[in-house]
């Protein structure tokens, strides 16, 4: 999910993307719906969920990567959204600001995003879309949404990225959710989109300052039911999981700096057409382990 930032610094936007992979998007979306749906991810059994801050030492009962994926794991950052508010010490709303924001590409987005579109309760993290006209960073937009971030509260290098999802829309995705990680010095720290709704598919990429690489696409449907979505990151390589299964991976311009996660649901045409709200995605967890 290449971005602009409000600070100035000139990222890969996401005009990019649609302008380089958006085709190979399109072309993907036309064969996908033919396969059958991936397995979901595991049920919501989890009862001992709960809002821990990053750690790095747990027992061994702890939860696991969703597949067959080598180990030893250690959990740092578990996110679960039992309470009824957005847990601080976490999260925050907002993108470079805690109030009403710009989206993350606010070049191409056509939404504000609203801490009061983000909710906890019933044990998930739900972003919604609404129609709702909102002024920020001096346009006024015809959509409000919501992101959180762990900008300032954690940070990692390498490490497995993984969040069960419910994403919007019914058959192709709705609108432009997304799961990503990002360094302080976009491009050359790096970007991980572990998934990211295009074009209504759910496609993987990594960015730096070389450039694109992706979309990696698992084809499949991924709406109307809980997903994961997870990215291994190591040094010289990134291998993207759906569902605990390998969808791809790369292997060339791997960045080492720390990276912060972000959950958001965007608008644009430019993306996915047309848009569509209400929509709402749905998170249960996310979680980070390293070696």
């Amino acid at each position: 999910m290449s971005r602009m930032l409000s600070s100035g610094s000139l990222r890969l936007t996401r005009i990019y993307r649609v302008g380089i992979t958006g085709l190979l998007v399109l072309v993907l979306g036309s064969f996908a719906l033919a396969f059958a749906q991936l397995p979901a991810a595991r049920g919501s059994d989890e009862s001992a969920k709960s809002t821990t801050t990053t750690t790095t030492t747990v027992a061994s009962s702890s939860p696991q990567p969703v597949g067959d994926i080598a180990g030893p794991w250690h959990l740092v950052f578990d996110s679960e959204f039992n309470g009824s508010s957005l847990d601080a010490s976490q999260w925050s709303t907002g993108w470079f600001g805690s109030s009403i924001t710009t989206g993350a590409d606010w070049s191409i987005e056509q939404e504000c995003m609203d801490p009061g579109q983000v909710s906890v309760a019933n044990g998930e993290l739900d972003l919604t879309a609404v129609a709702k006209q909102e002024t920020c960073g001096g346009v006024t937009h015809p959509y409000t949404s919501g992101i959180v971030t762990t900008d300032g509260l954690f940070s990692f290098t390498y490490g497995y990225m993984e969040a069960r999802i419910w994403l919007p829309g019914s058959g192709g995705i709705a609108d432009w959710p997304a799961f990503w990680a990002v360094g302080k010095d976009p491009p050359t720290d790096g970007e991980i989109d572990a998934v990211e709704g295009l074009g209504g598919q759910a496609v993987a990429h990594f960015h730096n300052s070389a450039g694109s690489q992706g979309p990696i696409a698992a084809g499949g449907i991924f709406t109307g039911g809980w997903h994961t979505f997870a990215a291994d990151w190591q040094p010289g390589s990134i291998t993207y999981y759906y569902d605990g299964a390998k969808i791809g991976s790369i292997a060339s311009g791997v960045t080492s700096a720390p990276m912060y996660l972000i959950l958001d649901l965007a608008l644009s045409t430019a993306i996915t057409s047309p848009n569509t709200v209400p929509a709402t995605m749905r998170v249960d967890y996310v979680r980070v382990w390293q070696h």
